[in-house]
């Protein structure tokens, strides 16, 4: 379809007003982004997701005390899996470190003290002790973005890889999806150019399977995807005990969590709405039920998740023709006005649109919620200084050993 044709459809013909000025590069640039966006993402600007609302109650998972109950059983189980190459791993790295004070990619950062040690070095050899335990690789699939993929890229490169075999390793880029004015209008951000936003976590499998890896020869025996995120420097990244539970439970899903330490905790949370596994957002979760307690005075909403997740393969492939809801998230938006002049907006001028993948444990259908400890697993680097920092993920480094 022509691409005028094609905007007069969607109502976004105002993108064309200075079409004519542009060079023969900028056009092709902005035909071929055009011809990408899914249109089907507007729909959620007038839209509910159903499924937000419901009555939450909360989810039985595995304890610390369970899991050493059966940690033999759940190793043996999960070492074999990752032997034959059912376990993939899935890392989120499409950040940049701009809360850490820089625009490269955030695991490109150094929380070494007397030594360099980049966070994308501390995971892989987290990952590196999984793999010598079991005795095998685990693929390992990197989530770029558009802005740090070539940056990822030559990063890995010029360290080698920090000692894991390049062979197992695949980076892919993360879908971005349009940015719009509160009116609806899509954006640009440069000559011939759309103002995009990478679509959100949830995004990962679709980006996974555009890019064309669920053909890799790597991925031939896949049956569970692990994914997690960036940010945690104790991830441990296919950890064979997890992957066992997981098999053994009979879920679609695997989640870890760790206690929550006080009721304001700025985590996501484990628990059922209307008998679905669900994560519900720290901000969502009703005051009365955020400082409920049980008789033994423990929160009976406690259940925190630290983005690492076991996804069934096959199950994945099936809600992927699904539709995962799409959240509309007010943003400032850099734009060129009517002079063509890139502007920064001082305040929230649109919309981003974003998939979770929180939403995903949901259509999953059934989930194990696994009880990670804390201070061996969940060191998050969101911040410079304060909480969940440098700083307090140095601290819990070293209390586990590690050389800084």
């Amino acid at each position: 379809m022509e691409i005028k044709s094609l905007l007069e459809m969607h109502g976004q013909s105002h993108l064309m007003r200075d079409y004519m000025q542009w060079n023969e590069a900028e056009r092709k640039q902005f035909e071929q982004q055009i011809g990408q966006i899914d249109w089907s993402i507007f729909e959620s600007m007038n839209a509910v997701w159903e499924e937000n609302s419901g009555d939450i109650s909360p989810i039985e998972g595995l304890s610390l005390r369970e899991i050493e109950t059966h940690r033999s059983e759940y190793l043996k189980i999960g070492t074999e899996a990752i032997r034959q190459g059912k376990i993939i791993a899935v890392l989120l790295a499409g950040g940049q470190g701009t809360r850490l004070g820089t625009s490269s990619p955030k695991g490109t950062y150094n929380i070494g003290i007397t030594r360099p040690l980049y966070i994308f070095e501390q995971l892989i050899d987290n990952l590196k002790k999984v793999c010598t335990q079991c005795d095998a690789y685990v693929p390992l699939l990197i989530m770029t973005s558009e802005k740090n993929d070539e940056e990822t890229r030559t990063f890995f490169a010029k360290h080698s890889y920090f000692g894991y075999p390049a062979s197992h390793v695949r980076f892919f880029v993360q879908e971005m999806a349009p940015c719009v004015d509160f009116s609806g209008k899509l954006l640009l951000e440069g000559r011939g150019k759309v103002a995009t936003s990478p679509n959100g976590n949830g995004g990962w499998y679709r980006s996974l399977e555009r890019a064309g890896l669920l053909k890799d020869r790597l991925l031939s025996n896949a049956e569970w995807f692990n994914v997690v995120a960036v940010d945690n420097v104790l991830q441990r990244i296919a950890d064979p005990v997890f992957v066992g539970a997981t098999i053994v439970s009979g879920k679609k899903c695997g989640a870890k969590f760790v206690r929550k330490n006080r009721p304001e905790e700025k985590v996501g949370l484990l628990c059922q709405r209307d008998g679905l596994p669900c994560v519900v957002e720290y901000y969502e979760l009703p005051e009365r039920l955020a400082t409920l307690q049980d008789s033994s005075g423990e929160l009976v909403y406690s259940y925190g998740v630290t983005l690492n997740y076991l996804f069934h393969a096959s199950t994945l492939a099936e809600i992927a023709s699904q539709k995962i809801p799409v959240h509309t998230v007010k943003k400032k938006i850099s734009f060129l006005n009517e002079d063509g002049m890139l502007t920064e907006p001082d305040e929230v001028n649109g919309y981003k649109f974003e998939t979770l993948i929180l939403d995903m444990v949901r259509l999953m259908g059934s989930c194990l919620p696994y009880e990670a400890e804390r201070e061996k697993e969940f060191a998050p680097v969101k911040n410079k200084t304060g909480v969940d920092s440098v700083e307090t993920a140095q601290k819990l480094l070293l209390l586990n050993g590690v050389i800084l």
